[in-house]
């Protein structure tokens, strides 16, 4: 969410609020400047959405979606700066900081790499928030060594490889809202994760997930609606 410069607005966060329960926002090196960063909060206030901080590689023109060679100590420093920013607007409107997760490309890095996961890991406990990442990954082991409450993630509109890997790209192709409808449905009730050959299980010991959607993804309303209804019949059949 937040992702635009000035004028520039790339989703439809206004519709996209009235939706979602938690949004990430984008915190300046991928998208979003100090106004629209406000503006953000002040809509993620209106609609009693949670927001979490969605910091990226310094990568504007890749979108932050382009890999890029940084230490673990500098990765920390570029996140901290970033979540600085958006918490400060979030103490403007008396909101608190949900969560981190990483955006684009560094999301798949730290899950990849266990020196940069601790990296970012470490800023959700510098902040004293959870972690929001992939489970069975360098992800949810960071949270687990640092003692950093993690928050399992998985993606509707993006694909996941024949291994159970997340597919990042670039530019989000379109979904058709039968497979959306489809996925999220194998997750909900069988518990397993739909792959380009065909399924596999949640990791182990995750029985709860996060579901993403990207409002960069064409069609992105409706599949957070589409997500959203399936979610709220499922979980109203939980609490019977």
């Amino acid at each position: 969410m937040g992702e635009g410069f000035a004028l520039y607005k790339i989703g439809d966060d206004e519709s996209l609020m009235k939706t979602i329960h938690l949004a990430n926002v984008a915190c300046g090196f991928h998208a979003s400047d100090f106004s629209i960063m406000n503006e953000t909060v002040q809509l993620a206030k209106a609609n009693n959405v949670c927001v979490g901080a969605h910091p990226s590689l310094p990568d504007r023109q890749g979108w932050g979606r382009r890999e890029m060679a940084m230490e673990p100590d500098e990765l920390a420093s570029c996140f901290i700066y970033q979540i600085g920013a958006l918490t400060g607007f979030l103490k403007l409107h008396g909101l608190p900081l949900n969560h981190i997760k990483p955006h684009g490309a560094v999301y798949g890095m730290t899950a990849r790499d266990m020196a940069l996961a601790r990296a970012v890991v470490g800023t959700a406990k510098l902040f004293d928030v959870p972690f929001m990442g992939l489970a069975g990954t360098c992800h949810q082991a960071a949270a687990k060594e640092l003692g950093v409450p993690f928050i399992a993630e998985w993606f509707a509109d993006l694909d996941y490889s024949a291994e159970g890997k997340l597919i990042i790209t670039k530019k989000h192709d379109p979904v058709p809202a039968d497979a959306v409808r489809d996925r999220v449905n194998r997750l909900l009730q069988e518990q397993k994760i739909t792959t380009v050959s065909g399924a596999l299980p949640l990791p182990d010991g995750v029985d709860e997930v996060s579901i993403c959607c990207h409002s960069d993804t064409p069609g992105a309303v409706e599949i957070a609606q589409a997500v959203k209804a399936l979610v709220d019949e499922n979980n109203s059949k939980l609490t019977q």
